[in-house]
């Protein structure tokens, strides 16, 4: 039995299609953050009585591994496969799940490659060249860790599969900066609860090298303007992480 699992927070525009890409799993849980748009009414209106679909609300309070591990407590099947609401499931990759976990009983977890597309094209380079994440694995196999960036921490053997996931995120450049301003503010907030220090000079320094290390080594150029744009990005959010890291350090002097 596979139970599928949807984190949700104001996911209308995403929900329809990421359920319909894991109808084929027994069990589809959702864990909404309370959403105030009209996810949950989208998912009733479609889905109706389905009674594969259970929702469930919690806060996730800046935790994106304790929502995760809630999660792994209601799940009824043996493997849980989770999927964010702007992720897909392609027929080939439901294929293979199927087939890998009914020919691999003693592997305990598989990474999936993602692949990503922003705004309508596919990211090749950059930030995201090699992507892969454990996504599918036996319920009693492991736990989530850290609150953001969170990783399925699996005991035993992991595998990887062949076939992509497909992940389309940052419907418009508001959503982007708005997830990187929230994801920030939780990644800093983390640091500081480890006790890492940071100074001007480590802020200037790691944002330069996290561009030419994204647009440069791993070849973001290659992507053209999207390449440019999520190097851009992805090097200021390191900006902000250390930026608020630093502020909380002198809030404390």
């Amino acid at each position: 039995m596979i139970s599928a699992v949807i984190l949700t927070k104001n996911e209308e525009k995403n929900i329809i299609d990421c359920i319909e890409s894991v109808l084929f799993c027994d069990e589809i849980l959702i864990i909404d953050d309370f959403s105030d748009d009209r996810t949950l009414q989208a998912v009733e209106k479609y889905f109706g009585k389905n009674r594969k679909i259970t929702v469930l609300k919690r806060k996730i309070d800046g935790d994106f591994a304790k929502q995760r591990n809630y999660a792994l407590e209601k799940a009824k099947g043996e493997w849980v496969l989770f999927v964010d609401a702007d992720e897909r499931i392609p027929q080939l990759l439901r294929k293979e799940i199927i087939y890998k976990i009914d020919e691999f009983k003693k592997t305990d977890g598989f990474s999936i490659k993602r692949r990503n597309f922003l705004w309508g094209k596919p990211l090749r380079f950059g930030e995201f060249l090699g992507e892969k994440k454990i996504r599918l694995g036996k319920k009693s196999s492991g736990q989530w860790v850290n609150r953001i960036h969170e990783v399925w921490d699996i005991k035993g053997e992991v595998q990887t599969l062949n076939n992509p996931i497909f992940h389309y995120p940052h419907e418009s450049m508001d959503e982007f900066l708005k997830k990187l301003n929230l994801y920030s503010s939780i990644r800093a907030q983390e640091l500081h609860g480890l006790g890492i220090r940071t100074s001007v000079i480590k802020v200037i320094l790691y944002t330069k090298f996290k561009f030419f290390y994204n647009y440069v080594i791993k070849l973001g150029f290659l992507d053209g303007v999207r390449g440019l744009i999520v190097a851009l990005l992805m090097s200021f959010n390191s900006f902000l992480v250390r930026g608020k890291l630093w502020r909380m350090q002198k809030s404390q002097n």
